[in-house]
């Protein structure tokens, strides 16, 4: 008996150390001696074990995590393979985005930075890094409304992969009272500084509400305007030819209105048409007169109508 405790005492402290050196700590002999109230010999021996364990694992997996020394910290760590790491430009590229996205609360994007340089970059370049980020994290604005979404993020994802039917309230940009809206949830999208959700809608009359009651298209929803979020336990299904295609849906909706599939062709005369190529990405050139272009694109929505306005003289609608 004495002997299964002392086991489940190793197996304990041994899980320890590997749970530690897995999230980037670094293990001191003498520490963990006087933590667990063993030799420093036993605790070698966990290291020695541990180390084992990762070689065997490197050999299985092809990504190797060594057990290392060393010596300007005195004491043992992982050094995980570079290539597993993101590069220096990778990072910095990843944590630009974010920053210029401002889709979250400046707490909530400097923990999420945070995490990305900890956890992605390799250690000898983390202070690197850190330092070129410095300046545009100390002046991010965030919006507005800055509530936050992240709680939101995974239970409306468990609920579109399991085909859930959720229900919450809504306060839309017209109207001082939030609705109720039970909703089949279908995608999670992000487009300029929101996530949406888009959905289609249960309990509302279409004649009233909708401009075509016949309308088959998603409603879009800004997700922190859903409030008193519930992920019911009915389920919804999808007949597979009318199952939606997030990353077609998603070519043809750029300004997040909802609204009816429609053609739209206009004559562009500025100095970049893969601006607008770039813009609108189901955007093909029809023809080119002397640095004209006649484009037309599909889109959803009336989203687009607002967007070729603010082009002024650079676009003509046909």
């Amino acid at each position: 008996m004495f002997d299964d405790i002392e086991k489940e005492g190793k197996s304990d402290r041994t899980l320890s150390i590997y749970s530690r050196l897995m999230n980037g700590r670094t293990i001191y002999k003498q520490e963990e001696s006087r933590r667990f109230g063993v030799s420093e010999k036993s605790i070698q021996r966990d290291i020695e074990q541990i180390r084992t364990f990762l070689d065997n694992q490197a050999a299985a997996d092809g990504i190797p995590n060594n057990l290392i020394y060393d010596y300007s910290l005195k004491g043992y760590r992982i050094e995980q393979a570079d290539n597993a790491k993101l590069s220096n430009d990778e990072i910095l590229a990843i944590c630009k985005i974010l920053l210029s996205s401002r889709a979250f609360s400046k707490k909530e994007m400097g923990n999420i930075i945070d995490k990305l340089i900890d956890c992605c970059v390799p250690l000898k370049n983390q202070k690197l890094v850190s330092d070129l980020m410095r300046n545009e994290r100390f002046h991010y604005v965030e919006l507005t409304n800055k509530q936050k979404i992240l709680d939101k993020m995974m239970p409306l994802g468990n609920a579109i992969a399991s085909q859930y039917v959720i229900e919450f309230d809504y306060q839309g940009v017209q109207g001082h009272s939030p609705k109720h809206r039970e909703v089949e949830p279908l995608a999670i999208m992000f487009s300029e500084f929101y996530f949406y959700l888009a959905g289609r809608i249960r309990n509302i009359d279409k004649e009233q509400a909708f401009k075509d009651p016949n309308d088959a298209f998603p409603t879009i929803y800004r997700i922190d305007r859903i409030k008193k979020l519930h992920v019911t336990d009915e389920h919804f299904s999808t007949p597979y030819r009318n199952k939606f295609e997030e990353g077609e849906y998603r070519k043809r909706i750029q300004f997040m209105y909802g609204g009816k599939l429609r053609k739209v062709k206009f004559e562009y005369s500025g100095y970049a048409v893969e601006a607008v190529l770039d813009r609108l990405p189901t955007a093909k050139i029809i023809s080119e007169d002397d640095g004209k272009y006649l484009i037309e694109a599909e889109v959803f929505g009336d989203g687009i109508d607002m967007w070729l306005k603010s082009q002024g003289n650079l676009i003509k609608e046909l």
